[in-house]
C-alpha cells in the first residue's frame, strides 16, 4: 500500500511496476494476488473517472458478447471403501447439467475423476470414460464439454487416458498435470488431439512462456491471482503470438467476473469465460449479493452482452462487502489420500 497511497490512481502502469518490483522478494501467489486486487480497483477508478468501460481503455471491444460456461460437478460422498459411487454421482451430475441447460448455457465443465494413483487401474480409467460418456449422451453434440482434472494425473496417466476420451469431442481438457511439470507439457499436448488448457496456477508472463511453447490450445490466467488486468492482457497478447486462446479462470465472485469480462471484450484471442454465479434473470445467489444490480450478467442464451457502464461495469454494494469481511474467508481443499495413505491431489 505504501506504493500507491496518496498517489494518482490513473497511473496504473506506474503503480503496477512499483508494486511488483518494489520489494526485494518478487512474484508468487500472495504478492501477485494482492497486486491483482489493487490493479482491478485502479482500472475501475480510471474508467469511472473518464466515464468509459475498462474494455474501452484496453483498445475497445472486439466482440459484442461473451460466451460463458457453467459447472456441473457433483458432491457425492465417498462410500465405506473411500470411493465415489459412479452411478450415484452421474445421476447428480446430470441433474446439474439440466439446471445449466435450462439457464441457456451451451458449454459445461466438470471433473470426471476421483483421486488417482500415479498409474491407476483399468477400472478407474473406465469410470472416467463412463462419466464423460453419460454426459455426452445426455446433451448431444450441440453442447460443448470441458474437463478439469485439477492436476490429478501423472504424466503417464494423462497419456494413458486421453485416447479413451477422444471420441467424445471435448472442447478442452484443463490442467491434466500439475503446473510444476510445465517444462514437460509438450509430452501431454503431443499425446492427444484433444485441445489442452492450463494456467490457473501460473501468475505471470514468465511462468506462461514454457506452456505456450509446448503447444497448448488454451491459456487460463486468473485475473485475481495473475497480477490483475494489467498482466493478464499481456499474457493474452503473448498467447496470441503462439495461436493460443485465453479462457480466464474465474471460479469466484461477481467483481472478479466483471474484471474478466472487460478483458474478454477487448481480447481478439478470447475463447470462453468461466463463471460459477448461476447466471440468469432473477438470480439472487449468495455471491450476487455484493452487487447493487446484477442484471449486467444476464445470459439467457449463454452469452453476456457487451457491458457499457463505466469502469468494471458494476456497482458494488459496499455494505454487503463490509458485512462479509467480518467473517473473512478461509477456503481449504479437502484432504485426500491414496490407497496406501500417501497424499493425493484434490
Amino acid at each position: 500500500m505504501d506504493h500507491i497511497m496518496g498517489r494518482d490512481p490513473m497511473q496504473i502502469e506506474r503503480h503496477w511496476q512499483r508494486m511488483m518490483k518494489g520489494g526485494f522478494y518478487r512474484g508468487g501467489s500472495i504478492l501477485n494476488s494482492a497486486v491483482a486486487g489493487i490493479d482491478q480497483a485502479l482500472w475501475d477508478i480510471t474508467g469511472k473517472k473518464l466515464g468509459v468501460p475498462v474494455h474501452q481503455l484496453l483498445g475497445g471491444a472486439v466482440r459484442d458478447r461473451v460466451r460463458i460456461y457453467g459447472h456441473i460437478g457433483g458432491q457425492t460422498p465417498r462410500d465405506a471403501y473411500g470411493n465415489i459411487p459412479v452411478l450415484k454421482e452421474t445421476e447428480e451430475v446430470l441433474k446439474n447439467v439440466q439446471i445449466q441447460l435450462d439457464r441457456g448455457l451451451t458449454a459445461l465443465k466438470w471433473c470426471p475423476a476421483d483421486s488417482l494413483e500415479h498409474i491407476d487401474t483399468a477400472t478407474e480409467l473406465k469410470n472416467i470414460v463412463a462419466r464423460v460418456e453419460a454426459v455426452r449422451n445426455y446433451v448431444g453434440d450441440d453442447i460443448d464439454l470441458c474437463l478439469d482434472f485439477h492436476g490429478r494425473f501423472s504424466m503417464a496417466m494423462s497419456r494413458r487416458v486421453f485416447p479413451l476420451l477422444e471420441p467424445y469431442n471435448l472442447m478442452f481438457i484443463e490442467e491434466p498435470v500439475l503446473p510444476e511439470y510445465t517444462d514437460h507439457f509438450g509430452l501431454v499436448v503431443q499425446s492427444t488431439s484433444i485441445p489442452i488448457a492450463t494456467g490457473e496456477r501460473l501468475f505471470s508472463r514468465t511462468e506462461f512462456k514454457d506452456v505456450l511453447r509446448s503447444g497448448i490450445a488454451v491459456a487460463q490466467p486468473d485475473l485475481s491471482h495473475a497480477a490483475g488486468i494489467s498482466e493478464t492482457r499481456r499474457i493474452a497478447a503473448m498467447a496470441e503470438t503462439y495461436n493460443v486462446d485465453i479462457a480466464p479462470h474465474c471460479p469466484l465472485g461477481p467483481i472478479a467476473l466483471a474484471a474478466c469480462l472487460q478483458i474478454d471484450f477487448a481480447t481478439p484471442n478470447f475463447l470462453i469465460q468461466e463463471q460459477i454465479l448461476g447466471l440468469g434473470k432473477g438470480n439472487n445467489g449468495a455471491l450476487m449479493k455484493y452487487l447493487v444490480d446484477f442484471s449486467v450478467f444476464d445470459a439467457p442464451n449463454g452469452y453476456i452482452e457487451l457491458m457499457t457502464k463505466p469502469g468494471l461495469g458494476i456497482e458494488v454494494d459496499e455494505k454487503a462487502v463490509r458485512e462479509a469481511s467480518v467473517n473473512g474467508h478461509r477456503f481449504r481443499g479437502p484432504e485426500w489420500h491414496h490407497r496406501d495413505g500417501s497424499f493425493a491431489e484434490w
